[in-house]
Order: structure tokens, then sequence, then C-alpha cells
């Protein structure tokens, strides 16, 4: 047997890889009883083009066995954000399992590990005898395991990587692989790595200190907030290079010398293709005469969905499109559905314009999108313009594209004038992708986008909350057939990284001309998916899209900040720092970096013998936050400690930082809001993010007073009371709790009241902090365990308070029940107005995760509700202050508060308005609360 690189000994197939790429790759197939089979066709279609390429070598077929693995062990959350596997695809594993079999193919399944953990161990295997492998895989993490003996090949491209093949693709060697997983972590898995590190950070350290455990040894050299974040996260940077390591020493019954092709089983194919009605592939059988089954064994059972009568017959001779066109996946039968595929157009003529102009016209709806250099929103400079008005056909306008041997374009301030029309046309309908940042593009070069009623960003969002990512590239692969490709397979990474203005026109063009058709097509993909489900549709009529615009305004208000009274807190914390480190040396009798958890394992627990409560998964100390707090209970050195980080996280997050996030010309700070990134629908900010300033310590209040206004205005907070409480009392329709807020009682005294069975009146501060605890817990989910560590009682004591809490409001009770069971059956809970909040974990194999899901299935409908009810109040206000003569704006949204800048003669008016439509922003069988304050800063607001 020829053992070379062109015909290796051995191939080894990750099946389940395969798997999915097919599932997502190919558009569904069924059979005319509905079972589905277009994943089983195509990853049976390319085992056998990669066995007919190599006819003479062995092979495996990797899958991974049902169930969690080791990894689950190390770290519960590994892969757990994950939805559940579609049960069109679930059903198809099996018949795979089947065909692999009858081909003579051995097939290993091992439990508790990964399909990679067997590719690994049987890879070495031959390695080590000096034997020839390839690995057929699309996982980046396979490349850990490539030498001189084993090549990684990509099916989908033929893309081939030998160990300068992968030190080109990823900046490091195979053996440094697992170091850059680590740093990097893998949102696909959930391997968390270091925060703010990214695969450029990852490879520049590498390739500075050598290795993952240089690094750490040198953490406290690398400087900066990256450092910071580093020295941080050494404990949850060695777990992550647990989890990305890929096992080589897996027990297996087939060793890699056995994995020998047995013949076919031609009669057992025979039966499966054609219950799988695989046309193609039988005709190929009885051309070698074959015998045909009796009839009878090819029937098999319908589908539910074939059962209702939703079956899709399959292509008349069942052959798949290509892997590599694009076109609708889940494309209703009968709709009149594009050819696969997009035709380009560069547009660098005033003729080529005017051509494209008549063609946008005259459709029913086109997607735009401006392609941006990355930067702030404020800056942006828009390197060209994509359009699609017809589905497979769009069209590129370069307009800032820098680079030797571009040709003539049109000028910018040409196009967006001939362009601008259209672009503010109300009645034209037009579509795009993450439309407030366009709208801040367009607005930049004095274009105002009408009507904004169309983005796919947020369709995804509203359509399935809980998907990993709302990338276009990502909802591209979701719901069609393939997606544009990265924009780095363009530009390059690392140091000969190119800017997008320095592309070639014709490639960036046809990038971005696929972008185009990719939005369009998924408008009306999502669409389909909203109007299926009425109650989705009315939120992304009547919440999402509306909201857009208000957030757009915000962002572009942005909020006054003063940058001096920052500086001196900055100034004054340093100081502080500086006195904490001096006592902890004092205490220590040595002075220590006490931001390196090396450093502090060897003092806290080698020389001054604090007792070990914890172990990182390497077998260290831990010298994690939550056991600092546990040890400070009863030593002072890890008082200081949690003293120190806490001051330094609030220096370098906020009162060094803060001030760098102002923009140059406005001198205010503008952050994003971000509505597609929190399952339960509330906003979230970054750039910076405000959601986490610390208000219950004065540090973190003084952080807030440096948020101000102009000469002339105020500032006003207007933050709902106890809402998610409130919303509690309306759904559960607890008699105590609704007439507790109806006559307007203090929440928390009448529940103290209720669970000591004391007068109202006789409720001593105490009394009133368990109960507030109570009320906020029992919402989260928390049990009587983490209630008596709250309060620092004994569970036993802690489950009298839960359980006398349950006995004065029943209704309560009867909800938590009712709600985690129709969590279980239907796997979502809804808010109030209809937002689905899916549950992946309901029906999770550990027992921790299905426990963790039913405490969300509580709290995910109070939470989703409340931010239901914010951004009707938003949108409410925003529309008011839009058509009022009021000089005032609405600047920021956190969690339930809403923060307006408004001129002092408008004050009452503005106060006024913002309550009354805050509180009316939802019927709810207790009365909204909204409480207001007024200050020349953001914390004497409050």
């Amino acid at each position: 047997m020829a053992e070379s690189a062109d015909s290796p000994a051995l191939i080894l197939v990750d099946g389940s890889s395969y798997l999915f790429r097919a599932f997502h790759a190919l558009p569904p197939m069924t059979t005319g009883r509905g079972q589905p089979t277009g994943a089983v066709r195509g990853v049976i279609s390319m085992i056998r083009n990669l066995l007919n390429k190599y006819p003479g070598s062995r092979a495996g077929i990797v899958f991974d066995a049902k169930g969690k693995t080791f990894r689950n062990d190390i770290y519960v959350e590994y892969k757990a954000h994950r939805p559940p596997m579609p049960d069109e695809l679930r059903s198809q594993i099996e018949p795979i399992h089947r065909i692999i079999r009858a081909m003579g193919l051995p097939l290993l399944i091992v439990e508790n590990v990964e399909a990679d953990d067997v590719i690994g161990t049987l890879a070495r295997q031959a390695d080590a005898a000096n034997v020839s492998t390839l690995i057929s895989t699309g996982d980046k993490d396979l490349a850990q395991l490539v030498t001189g003996q084993v090549t990684l090949i990509n099916t989908m491209n033929d893309e081939l990587l030998d160990p300068p093949g992968v030190e080109a693709k990823f900046g490091v060697p195979p053996e440094r692989i697992i170091d850059l997983l680590a740093l990097m972590g893998d949102k696909s898995d959930n391997i968390p790595g270091v925060p703010g590190v990214g695969a450029k950070t990852a490879e520049k350290w590498l390739k500075e200190y050598g290795s993952m455990r240089a690094i750490i040894e040198n953490a406290d050299a690398i400087k900066g907030k990256i450092g910071e974040k580093l020295r941080d996260n050494i404990e949850q940077l060695e777990l992550s290079y647990l989890l990305a390591t890929i096992r080589t020493d897996v027990p297996l019954e087939l060793g890699y010398g056995q994995l020998e092709r047995k013949d076919e089983d031609k009669q057992e194919l025979h039966r499966i293709f054609s219950e799988l009605e695989f046309r193609t592939w039988l005709r190929e059988l009885e051309a070698e005469g074959v015998t045909v089954p009796p009839a009878g064994d090819a029937c098999v059972a319908p589908t539910p969905a074939a059962a209702a009568g939703a079956t899709r017959a399959s292509p008349a001779d069942d052959e798949p499109p290509p892997a590599t066109t694009v076109g609708a996946r889940h494309a209703s039968p009968g709709d009149d559905e594009p050819p696969p595929g997009t035709e380009s157009t560069v547009v660098t003529s005033e003729a080529q314009l005017r051509d494209l102009l008549a063609e946008l016209r005259a459709a029913p709806r086109f997607s735009f999108n401006l392609e941006v250099e990355p930067g702030h929103f404020l800056d942006a400079r828009v390197v060209g313009i994509a359009f699609c008005a017809r589905a497979g056909k769009a069209a590129y306008i370069p307009l800032n594209h820098d680079y030797e041997a571009c040709p003539e374009l049109l000028s910018a301030e040409q196009v967006f004038a001939a362009v601008k029309p259209l672009l503010e046309d109300a009645l034209k309908p037009k579509c795009g992708y993450d439309l407030k940042h366009q709208m801040h593009f367009l607005q930049n070069l004095d274009i105002e986008l009408r009507p904004v009623k169309s983005d796919v960003l947020l369709a995804s969002y509203v359509v399935n909350s809980v998907a990993v990512r709302h990338q276009l590239d990502a909802i591209g692969r979701r719901y069609l057939e393939s997606a544009p490709k990265d924009l780095e397979s363009l530009t390059g990474k690392g140091r000969g990284r190119l800017e997008m203005h320095q592309l070639g026109i014709e490639e960036f063009g046809a990038w971005a001309a696929e972008r185009a058709d990719s939005i369009l097509r998924l408008t009306g993909v999502l669409e389909r998916h909203l109007r299926d489900n009425g109650h989705l549709e009315g939120l992304y009529r009547y919440f999402e899209m509306p909201l857009v615009s208000v957030l757009q305004r915000m962002e572009r208000k942005g909020i006054k900040l003063d940058s001096g009274a920052l500086g001196r807190q900055s100034a004054e914390l340093a100081e502080r720092l500086e006195e904490i480190e001096q006592s902890a040396f004092a205490l220590a009798g040595e002075s220590f970096n006490l931001s390196s958890p090396k450093q502090l394992q060897a003092l806290l627990y080698d020389k001054l013998k604090l007792p070990v409560l914890r172990k990182t998964p390497t077998g260290q100390p831990s010298t994690a936050e939550d056991v600092l707090h546990e040890l400070a209970e009863n030593y002072e050195l890890p008082q200081l400690l949690l003293r120190h980080r806490s001051l330094t996280k609030l220096k370098s997050t906020y009162t060094d930082k803060l001030p760098e996030e102002l923009h140059p010309e406005t001198g205010r700070i503008h952050s994003n809001f971000q509505q597609a990134v929190a399952a339960t629908g509330r906003l979230s900010s970054t750039d910076p993010n405000l959601q986490n300033i610390p208000v219950r310590t004065a540090e973190g209040r003084r952080v807030r007073q440096a948020f101000v206004c102009e000469p002339g205005y105020k500032l006003v907070a207007a933050d709902y009371s106890q809402v998610e409480l409130r919303i509690m009392a309306h759904l559960s329709g607890d008699k105590g709790l609704l007439e507790a807020f109806s006559r307007a009682e203090d929440i928390h005294r009448a529940t103290a009241a209720e669970v000591f069975g004391v007068p109202l009146e006789e409720v001593d501060p105490e009394q009133r902090r368990s109960a507030k605890a109570i009320n906020f817990g029992l919402i989260y989910g928390m049990s009587a365990f983490g209630l008596g560590r709250q309060l620092n009682i004994g569970r036993a004591e802690a489950q009298q308070y839960v359980d006398r809490y349950f006995e004065r409001y029943p209704g309560v009770r009867a909800f938590m029940d009712r709600t985690q069971g129709q969590a279980t059956d239907l796997g979502y809970v809804e808010t109030v107005f209809g937002r689905r909040l899916y549950l992946p974990d309901l029906h999770a194999g550990r027992g921790v995760l299905r426990r963790a899901a039913l405490r969300t299935a509580i709290n995910a409908p109070m939470q989703g509700t409340a931010a239901d009810i914010i951004k009707q109040a938003m949108i409410d206000i925003d529309m008011w202050l839009e058509s009022e003569p009021i000089d005032a704006r609405m600047l920021l949204q956190v969690h339930d508060e809403l923060v307006f800048e408004v001129n002092e003669n408008d004050l009452q008016l503005l106060c006024d308005g913002v309550r009354f439509r805050m509180i009316s922003a939802a019927a709810l069988d207790v009365p909204l609360v909204v409480d207001v304050g007024i200050g020349d800063n953001w914390d004497e607001a409050h």
C-alpha cells in the first residue's frame, strides 16, 4: 500500500462535522412520506467522493456519541449554550450509520468523549507507526493533530493543511494550536478563553513568549487593560486549555491497523436506498445486478410532519444542488425561488448607475448595505454601497477604494446625490442588516433613511433570540444554502492584513453584492417565519423595528462626561491602591504582585497556610473571587485583596477608560445600544458598557456623578419601581400580592409582615431586609440554600421562610409550577406580549443544567416582560418628543431606567410626560410606579 501524500495509508472522517455541514449547506429533502433525507444524502456523498479519490486507503468514520462528555464534567457550561439538535436532523443519524455499516466501513462511536478525541487517538497511533494519515474535517480544533505524517483535508473545498499550511492559516504551528484556542476561546463550544483576547493578540503573544505557559509566567509584564484581563483570568485560561486539548489516549476496541474496509452489503444498501428514495444510487446498484428486495421492506413510518400533511416530495432524481450555491433553504413548496448564486455587477460609470437606479425604482423592494471601514459610527469611512433588487442579481458601487491600478470610480458625492431620493422615499420598501448603524452612516452623508421597517438582524433575533450569533454570515448559513464568506478571506489577517479600501473592486464587489443578495433573500425567508407565528410578527413590527430609530437618536445624541472629575477620582484611586498594597505587604511580610494568581497561591497557601477551599482544574489552589470572599470572613489579607481588585477594576474600566471614549468633536460619549444580544429582550450597551457601573458603593456613585448635562439643562432619571415583582403579581394573580401593590404598600414590609407573622407597623429593618431577599430571590429561582447563604442563616431556617412565603402567597407557587410545566412541555416560556424565550437545557442530560433552565423559566417571563414594557415606553416617549416642541432628548436606557437631558424651561413638562407614558406602557393587574429624579449629574438625579 503506497504511503504518500497523494495516497494516505489511513483516512479518518469526522462524521459529526460532515453531519452538521451537510444539514446546513444543502436544501431540505424528504421522501414522499415526509422522512428528511437531505443530510443523509450529503454525508454519504462526501464519504463516497473521498473514498473514491483514495481507493486503497484504510478508513474509519467517527461520530459523537449521545449525551455529555468528560469536558462537561470539567466545565458544566461547555457547549451548554447550543440549542437542541433539530428533530429533522436527529432523525437522519441512524440512516447514515446504517449506510456506513452497509458500505463495509468501520463506524466508531465512543461514549464520554467526542469524535475529535477518537480521531486524535487513532491519528497518534498511526503517527507513532510512521503511517501517513488524512483527517477529513471542517473543525479547526483538529489542526493541533497535524504532523509530518498527519494532514487535514476540508472536503468542502479540498483545502489540505500540513504543518506549514497550519502555520500559514492560523499564525502558529500545530503544536501551539491548543495554546491559541485556549487564549482566544471558542464561542461555538463555549470555551471562555481570556476576555478581549482574539486571534491577533493570541498569535502575537505566542510569537513573543513561545507558549501559553510562558505567557502566564510573564503575565506581569503585559501592560494595559488586556494584561489585567489576562491576570484576572489565569484559572479560566488553564480551564480553556484543558477543554481545547484533544485526547490522544482514548481506550478503543479497534486500533488504527484494524480499520479495514469490508465488502459492501449491497442488498442492505438497496433496502436503505429504497426506503430513502435515493433513485440514482438504486440505479447504480441495479446496474450491477443487485436484486430488488421484496416490496414492503422499503416501507418506513411517516414522520409527524408527514402525518400532519406537511410533506415535500423529493426531486425527481433526488440530486441535491451543489453545496457551494446560494439559495433559500427553508423555502415553502411552490415558492418562486430564484436560481442559486449571485450575479454581481460593479458599477463604475454613469450609465451603469442610471440603469441600476431604474431597476431599483421598478422593483417592489430592494436591499442595500453600506460597506464601511471599522471605526466609530460618527467617523465611518464608506468604502462602497451594494444594492439588490432581485434575488440572484446584485450590484456594488465602489466609492473609496485606493490601490495601485484601481480604475477611475464615480465620486461619492455624485453617487449619494443620486441615491438620496430613493433611500429617503418613505413609500419605497427597502431592507437591510443592522439598520441602526446604516442610519448613522447615511446621516453622516446627510441622508435620512425611510422607511425603517425591515432588518434581517432583528428578524433573526425575534424568530430565535437564543441563537448563538446573529451575524449576517451565521444567519445565512442557518436559513440559506450558504452565506458570503468571511471578510478575512479577502483581507487576510495579522500583520499583512489589508484594509477594505485596499481590496480590488471586482473581488470585493462580488463579496459585497453577495451580502446584499443574502439580505434580500433572508428578508423573505424570515418574514415567512414571522408570519407563521403571528405574535412574533407583532413583536417585530411594533416593538423592535420602531425602536431602531429611537436607539439611533439616543446614540447620536450621546451624553456629556466630566473627564476632569474622573481624572481626579482616578488619581485618588491610585493613592488608595498604593495604601492597600503597603498594608498587604505588611501583613504578608514581603512585597508581591497583588494581581498575580501564581504569587497569591504561593503566599496564601504555601507561606501563610490558609485553608485550601477549592482547586483549579489543573490542581492549583484557587484564588478566585468567591474563594477570597469566604477566606475574608476570617483573614484580613483576603479582605485587602478583594478591596484591591474592586478598586483596580473601577479604575481601569471606568475612571481611566471612560475619558478615552469621548468623541473628539462632540465631547460626549456615544454608547452602542444592542437589541439582538440578550435572550430575554433586554437591551445591552457597549463602547462603553454603561449597564454595570456600580451604584451601591460611594466610588461607583462618583463615576455616575461624572455624567453631566449642558449649562441651562438638567438630567432626569425615570425608573420603574419593583417592576419585576409587579409583573409576578400580574402573571400569578396571587390575591395577597395584588392587594399589597394595589394599596401602594411597601411590598417588602408587607411580605415581612406575612412571613414573620407580625403587624405591618412592627416590621423591623432586619425583617424587611430578609423579605426583600425572599421577594427578589424567589423570582430568580433561588433555593433555600442560596437564600440561607445570602442572609447568613441556616438552610433549615431559610426553608421555613420559603415555606411561609408560599403559604401566604399560594398563587406564586402555583404560577411557578405551571410555568415550569409549560416550559418543559413546549421548550419555551413567553412574556405578556408573546415574546418567546427558548430554554434548550430543559431536556439536557445533566441535572445541573436542567435545574438551571427551570430556574430561568420562572424569571424569564418577568425579565422579558419588563424589557417589552420599557421598550414600549421608549417608543411612546420618543414619538411624543419628536412631535412636540420640547427641548429634551432621551440619552440612556439602563435596566429599568431612562435618562433624559432637558432644558430647565421644559423640566416639569418632561417629567410629567415621561411618567405618564411609562405608567401607560402596559395594562397590568397592578399599577406601574415610576420614580423620577432631577439633577445636574446622573447620580444626583436618583
